[in-house]
């Protein structure tokens, strides 16, 4: 069975759209390219709207919905936190995904990127390879692209009939060496406080993804009862920086340009991201992978539980205000 041809990792509209016409169609057991909704609001969204119901109002034909507040790991009191790989494999095989399937993650029409790259990441964490973000839904939809609104087709793919060898396999293993736990960045954050503004230990830099408001300490955290505040010798990075008018990234050029604006150096340092929950994070790492900061003596690496759980569990000298 042949691969599928390689595909970048950010794709633009035009050509998500060229190499849909070329896969099979979505009910062939072949590999294909798959769009997967991703939209995810914050919990304090003004117009309280979901993933889901954005996913029903619109979306890319024959989606399936990933829902990064049910595939997650439920035995943490904490959202969205990265998913068991059987709970992984449990939703690849209900949404009728292969492990030789492209994935291709989007966000919602309203908004631009925003948590497509959470959902990419968890992907590739959990080792499925061909894996890439569209970039994006929002410029789809105005370029005119095709899209189906309400229930028409919202589970067509369920039809997809693939043999128990085809089916995603039970034994996947995560690549846990990408993800940061709270003892690893606290034991970073005590040594950082030894050390001036901006700097960082162990040949680490963290970025936080969050509004610089919340970062400073001048802002509230949009979850009731968290202080706000920041990382002690964190960088803050505002994803919303990383992104053009239609919550686009630009290219590499751009993107490398803002990040060493930020103070990100491309060298050799483990870059650990952060953000409230674990979801913008993300942005900010597939935003350094596009730039072009490479992994050579160090990796690209995201904090799970991020300021959620550090604004709960750590003690009150790491929380810094400006």
């Amino acid at each position: 069975m042949p691969p599928l041809p390689s595909i970048p990792r950010l794709l633009p509209p035009t050509l998500f759209t060229s190499l849909l016409q070329k896969t099979p169609t979505y009910l062939s057991p072949l590999p294909q390219i798959i769009p997967i909704n991703a939209t995810w609001f914050l919990p304090n969204d003004p117009q309280k709207r979901t993933g889901l119901a954005s996913h029903r109002s619109l979306r890319i034909p024959h989606s399936r919905f990933f829902d990064i507040d049910g595939i997650k790991d439920r035995t943490i009191d904490l959202p969205h936190m990265l998913p068991t790989p059987k709970t992984f494999v449990e939703a690849m095989r209900k949404l009728k995904i292969r492990r030789e399937d492209h994935l291709v993650f989007y966000d919602s029409w309203e908004m631009g990127i925003l948590a497509a790259p959470r959902a990419a990441w968890t992907a590739r964490v959990m080792g499925h390879g061909a894996v890439s973000v569209l970039n994006n839904f929002k410029i789809y939809v105005k370029e005119g692209y095709e899209t189906v609104k309400g229930e028409e087709g919202i589970s067509d793919y369920e039809k997809r009939e693939l043999s128990p060898e085809e089916e995603y396999p039970e034994n996947i293993t995560a690549d846990l060496d990408r993800v940061v736990s709270f003892s690893e960045v606290a034991s970073l954050a005590r040594e950082n406080l030894t050390l001036p503004p901006g700097r960082l230990s162990k040949d680490i830099q963290i970025l936080d993804a969050r509004p610089n408001g919340r970062f400073t300490g001048k802002d509230p955290e949009p979850r009731a009862g968290l202080s706000s505040g920041h990382l002690p010798g964190s960088l803050s990075i505002p994803f919303i920086s990383l992104l053009g008018p239609d919550g686009e990234y630009p290219d590499g050029g751009k993107l490398r340009e803002i990040l060493e604006k930020a103070g990100v150096k491309d060298d050799g340092k483990t870059k650990i991201t952060s953000c409230g929950t674990g979801v913008t994070a993300t942005v900010i790492d597939l935003a350094l992978e596009e730039a072009g900061f490479g992994e050579e003596g160090g990796k690209r690496r995201v904090y799970d539980g991020s300021w959620t759980e550090w604004a709960q569990k750590a003690e009150k000298e790491l929380i810094l205000k400006d």
